[in-house]
């Protein structure tokens, strides 16, 4: 079992913790590869275009992006965290999704993708975590995971994990225990499943990319769908019948 952690900051505090507590159950069956943001991602989408009009690996910022997503690609697992920075994800979690906005259904998703399952996990204060998990969800079922858990605790008083009151923490504990035991019993030989609203989105942009075809048969996300036959009778949450 592979899982690939995104951390959406470098801080060692009570996300981190969590996110500590939920992996406590896998780490002796799965090879954890994490990433730290914004160190292991540190530049901003500057919206040159050069994703959407010619190819990823043109991006000034290829050699981070381009390694985190090989990570996700030959994960079996995702695990995204973040604090709720002002009701949102960090910036840092946000500069890094906006990288991959190649990827989403408009553009050129990932097949891989269609098949994985993700886990968000996010804390705040008093309110936030939720529209923090939002942030985070929204791409990903762009990508085309339908599968994702979202576990959002709120605190409601102190930061510090260490001032954090017993019971609370007991809380945490099984909370996360009992998410991570659901997550390591799955079989990861089988794909997850593909949910309406990701289907959904697929057919809306599949009608797009037909009639972008017929404009211009060289445009670049048109070319990718037809070279992966979605244009015509073949799916990403399907094997291919050829």
């Amino acid at each position: 079992m592979k899982i690939t952690v995104i951390n959406g900051t470098e801080k060692h505090g009570v996300t981190y913790k969590l996110k500590e507590i939920f992996l406590h159950e896998l780490r002796d069956r799965a090879e954890i590869t994490e990433y730290y943001l914004p160190k292991d991602c540190p530049g901003f989408c500057v919206g040159c275009t050069a994703c959407f009009l010619n190819t990823q690996h043109l991006c000034k910022d290829a050699e981070y992006v381009q390694k985190i997503e090989r990570s996700m690609l030959g994960a079996d697992l995702l695990v995204f965290t973040s604090p709720a920075y002002v009701f949102h994800t960090t910036g840092a979690m946000k500069a890094m999704l906006d990288h991959f906005g190649y990827r989403w259904m408009p553009h050129r998703p990932a097949k891989e993708m269609f098949a994985k399952r993700a886990v968000i996990i996010t804390q705040c204060l008093g309110a936030g975590g939720n529209s923090a998990a939002k942030d985070i969800k929204d791409s990903l079922s762009w990508w085309g995971i339908s599968s994702v858990k979202v576990v959002s605790f709120r605190l409601m008083a102190d930061i510090d994990w260490n001032k954090i009151d017993g019971k609370k923490k007991a809380f945490f504990q099984k909370k996360l225990s009992d998410l991570a035991r659901k997550m390591r019993s799955i079989d990861y030989n089988k794909p997850a499943h593909t949910g309406l609203i990701v289907k959904a989105k697929f057919y809306a942009v599949r009608m797009m990319q037909t009639g972008l075809g017929k404009q211009d048969p060289e445009y670049t996300d048109y070319k990718y769908w037809k070279e992966n036959g979605w244009v015509g009778k073949e799916r990403p949450w399907k094997e291919r019948t050829e």
